[in-house]
């Protein structure tokens, strides 16, 4: 069974400086609350670990899809199983709307256990809270 979440967050900072923290996957651990490190590998290729609750994991995930503040994609290769999209929206010349889309096979009785109480969607919510919180003291300086 494939699961999948989509959120979304407005950002009182323009697309520009939301588009360069998110692109920045090394400092994404500073706003995704059960990232706790990522490595590059190569200039597409990355090693992450996670916490996710009940479970850490591992897994290298490759970008299948950069254009510069429109979208971020990638999927993984090894480890968790999973796809992602990261769009950037323009909405004023100080304001955006970041949207994350994610396909996933949960795997065990906790992760489909956070698929269908939404808990997923609710650690989505609360990271992107962070990296709004981040995108704007990026732009306030």
């Amino acid at each position: 069974m494939t699961s999948s979440l989509l959120e979304a967050v407005d950002i009182k900072a323009p697309v520009s400086v939301s588009w360069a923290l998110w692109q920045d996957v090394e400092r994404w651990p500073s706003f995704l609350s059960h990232v706790r490190h990522v490595e590059r590998i190569d200039a597409d290729t990355f090693a992450w670990q996670v916490s996710l609750p009940g479970a850490d994991k591992q897994f290298v995930a490759e970008l299948t899809e950069v254009i510069p503040e429109e979208r971020i994609a990638w999927r993984t290769t090894e480890g968790v199983h999973h796809a992602g999209v990261v769009t950037f929206h323009r909405l004023s010349a100080t304001e955006s709307r970041v949207t994350l889309q994610i396909e996933y096979d949960p795997k065990g009785f906790v992760e489909h256990l956070g698929a269908l109480t939404n808990l997923d969607s609710v650690l989505a919510n609360y990271d992107l809270g962070e990296f709004r919180a981040a995108a704007e003291r990026e732009a306030a300086g």
